[in-house]
């Protein structure tokens, strides 16, 4: 026959792990949704980041026209390089070609430097300057006050 300790012994731990097991089995099924839950979390997140980058890949795409309609720079260039040439071609000192840009000498140095770079509003003023012969330059020059 059993000893009554092993028996009371052995009944106590069952009962425990049942109360232990019904304990816990809410909490676990709890953290099982939890963890489903942010995975959809996350999966939406990445979903909605793709999302917001093709929206705004389209709209610097959208902008590009509207930019061109006002007329404000529409696709025109800037190469340092290029207004430095076309300076020496002109034979225009700093000064002349700041003064026929409506700009500072200072300006002028800067972009030929590459060290900045014209805003788009000075844009189609360099570009008439590219259109210009030596000539007109220069009566441009003595059109221009001081």
């Amino acid at each position: 026959m059993p000893n009554i300790a092993t028996v009371l012994k052995a009944e106590i731990s069952r009962v425990a792990r049942k109360d232990a097991r019904a304990e816990t089995q809410p909490l676990k099924k709890a953290s099982s949704q939890y963890r489903s839950d942010i995975a959809a979390l996350k999966r939406r997140v990445l979903a909605l980041e793709k999302q917001l980058s093709r929206v705004l890949k389209s709209g610097r795409k959208a902008s590009a026209p509207e930019e061109a309609e006002e007329g404000a720079g529409s696709g025109l260039r800037f190469s340092a390089k290029g207004l430095a040439a076309q300076r020496r071609r002109l034979g225009l000192t700093a000064a002349a070609t700041a003064k026929l840009l409506n700009v500072s000498v200072q300006s002028v140095y800067k972009w030929e430097d590459g060290k900045t770079r014209p805003r788009a509003s000075q844009l189609p003023a360099i570009a008439r300057l590219r259109k210009m012969g030596k000539q007109e330059a220069a009566k441009r020059l003595a059109e221009l006050p001081g």
